[in-house]
């Protein structure tokens, strides 16, 4: 691992606003765009960089000091960066971690990945707070603020955007087998530490393309299906949202996170909306409304569940936002089904909600009169 020691070049992030700043290139040499947005999390940059929910956005640290221990290659939760563009204050070009395969830079312009530091991230959090996510560019080649400007005001929004048909598997793929229930997996951006989390369980695990017909997916005589997260509006997905009223008459049992769990809602006929800033970070505090116990949780969302459309008659809500009250997870009445708007796989962050993969192991027990071995003891699935 060699420290980089390239002459800086200029580069520059400009927003739609018309706002512009001045830092320093990272990793590679290029424009990119997107829907600008942050993440308050102290560590796990590598995670964020490869989590495909964050397709199309540009992704600016909240934490000050960024690359400090470089890059490791079994740390990504996807085989490349899913982020536009990545945004710092301070970027570590001499980073300090024997485990680390290159420095966070070289992995950068490995993956082509646009990026820019030297800027005032805590100035740029709170201008978004104020006026709301809104598209920028960030250029280390054209550096005209006019020219860049019009550049983040023509990008496409994300609001109306399908992005999850973009990424996830083309053919189906086995992740793993084990001696627990078979799980289908439709993939619209599935993150690897969700998988580890049903293979810590036991599970044998199909991992399908998000169009598969539902005739396919029960063609693996699945006792459980997951909806993945992934990025975009879900809204913009009828074709899934169809699919997904058709796997709850199935009666298989169906779990969603995120994406899925926007997805599952729309199937019921509640309503999306998108979030003035959505929540990303590994400290939104979440309460189970069954336990009253709050969790410390790790949230990438910029749509929510608008909890004035929920049907009580169909759905209750189990875990609130405790920051803006917003849905955070529900059991379904008139099915067998769970979803959570927040991240329980919990990587990067704490392990306080890997219980709710547990609780999908019980609902298939129950409803597929199958025993299935108790939980694991480890609340960690990365060394799975």
């Amino acid at each position: 691992m060699t420290a980089s020691t390239d002459t800086p070049v200029p580069a520059k992030l400009a927003l739609s606003d018309g706002t512009v700043v001045t830092g320093e290139s990272i990793g590679h040499r290029g424009l990119a765009g997107g829907e600008l947005c942050f993440n308050t999390s102290m560590t796990g940059y590598q995670e964020i960089m490869t989590d495909p929910s964050y397709v199309g956005q540009l992704m600016m640290m909240t934490y000050p000091h960024i690359g400090n221990y470089a890059a490791t290659f079994d740390h990504d939760e996807a085989d490349a960066p899913m982020v536009a563009g990545f945004i710092v204050r301070q970027f570590t070009r001499r980073p300090s971690n024997p485990q680390a395969d290159e420095t966070l830079d070289a992995y950068m312009r490995r993956h082509e990945l646009v990026g820019i530091s030297g800027v005032d991230t805590r100035m740029l959090v709170r201008h978004i707070r104020d006026k709301g996510v809104m598209n920028a560019v960030i250029s280390s080649e054209e550096l005209d603020d006019e020219v860049l400007v019009q550049k983040a005001k023509d990008w496409p929004s994300m609001d109306g955007l399908d992005l999850a048909s973009e990424i996830g598997v083309n053919e189906p793929t086995t992740f793993c087998e084990g001696d627990g229930p078979t799980i289908v997996v439709y993939d619209y951006g599935v993150k690897r530490n969700i998988l580890r989390s049903f293979r810590q369980r036991g599970c044998t695990v199909h991992v399908v393309p998000g169009s598969t017909p539902v005739d396919d997916a029960m063609a693996y005589d699945p006792d459980g299906i997951f909806l993945s997260n992934g990025p975009g509006d879900p809204r913009a997905m009828p074709d899934a949202i169809e699919r997904t009223s058709r796997l709850i008459e199935t009666g298989r049992p169906l779990f969603g996170i995120c994406l899925g769990h926007q997805l599952l809602s729309l199937a019921q006929g509640f309503d999306v909306y998108k979030m003035f800033v959505g929540h990303r970070g590994a400290n939104h505090p979440v309460q189970n409304l069954d336990t009253g116990k709050v969790e410390v949780t790790t949230q990438n969302h910029g749509f929510a569940v608008d909890p004035d459309t929920i049907d009580e008659a169909k759905a209750r809500i189990t875990h609130v936002n405790l920051n803006d009250d917003t849905v955070e997870g529900m059991r379904f009445k008139t099915f067998a089904g769970l979803s959570l708007q927040y991240h329980p796989e919990a990587s990067p962050g704490p392990h306080d909600s890997q219980y709710l993969f547990d609780e999908f192991m019980s609902m298939i027990a129950a409803e597929r009169n199958i025993e299935i071995a108790p939980p694991p003891e480890s609340r960690s699935p990365v060394n799975a």
